[in-house]
């Protein structure tokens, strides 16, 4: 396909296409940019904008003549965006613009039907904590947490500030683990063995799902101006007054065979 060759009598139309722009004021109309053929007779001229907030815009306005007649006339007349204008973010729908702790009293958030972090109830599941709860007679969920609803929730909780990288759990001493507080309380099923929520009051996670190998100051078994002090290793004290003589068997044959055993202290 052959390029359009670009037409001299509409080229040549740039006060044409500048009093086409009648929607904005004079000023608001910047300096003749480029004109580009678009087609045989059919040239779009490119002026810079000046209206506030379209940094980087172009009026674009679209002209043409029929053959053999010098008379421009005008195609259409259009704001557009240039190479280094300001453009708006890219629309997203609601459910996924929605981020942790938009959700506000009284707001509704529905789950969609096909949410993959959710399985129907009836469906027999791997954690055996959810299939107690889901048909328990009457009170059966119609919904519950599938694998992979579980290791998503997993592995958000362990890589945020409920985890053992969070500021707090490496600010706290190396044996303040939550696995190992008294105010630990573990949760059922899958999640039983890494997870558990905080009872204690004057934790900062109290109420809240943490990792077991989280920590903080307010660990139950924690004392008041403990700190850990290295070990120093002690030398090796034998007591010679346990000392009893055995005697040793030679090997048949030896040199040694024929000598008196000689006694061997052990204590």
């Amino acid at each position: 396909m052959r390029a359009a060759r670009l037409d001299q009598v509409c080229a040549d139309a740039v006060g044409v296409a500048r009093g086409a722009i009648t929607e904005v004021e004079p000023s608001d109309i910047g300096d003749h940019l480029e004109a580009v053929a678009e087609g045989d007779r059919v040239v779009t001229h490119f002026f810079e904008s000046h209206l506030a907030g379209y940094k980087g815009w172009r009026w674009a306005v679209t002209v043409t003549r029929v053959p053999r007649s010098r008379h421009v006339t005008v195609c259409e007349t259009v704001l557009l965006p240039g190479p280094d204008a300001m453009l708006a973010p890219a629309w997203l729908p609601w459910n996924e613009r929605v981020q942790a702790g938009d959700l506000g009293v009284g707001d509704l958030m529905p789950t969609a039907p096909d949410d993959d972090r959710l399985a129907p109830g009836y469906v027999l599941s791997d954690d055996p904590a959810v299939e107690e709860v889901s048909w328990e007679l009457g009170l059966g969920r119609s919904r519950v947490m599938s694998m992979e609803g579980r290791m998503e929730t997993a592995q958000r909780w362990y890589e945020g500030e409920a985890g053992p990288e969070a500021p707090i759990s490496t600010a706290a001493p190396r044996n303040a683990r939550c696995g190992t507080c008294g105010f630990y309380l573990p949760l059922a099923g899958a999640m039983r063995g890494m997870f558990g929520v905080c009872g204690n009051l004057y934790a900062p996670d109290d109420a809240k799902a943490v990792s077991a190998d989280h920590g903080c100051g307010a660990h139950s078994e924690a004392l008041l101006g403990a700190t850990e002090q290295p070990v120093e290793e002690l030398p090796t004290v034998y007591d010679d007054s346990e000392v009893e003589a055995v005697a040793v068997s030679r090997a048949p044959g030896s040199v040694e065979a024929g000598e008196p055993a000689e006694p061997y202290g052990h204590s």
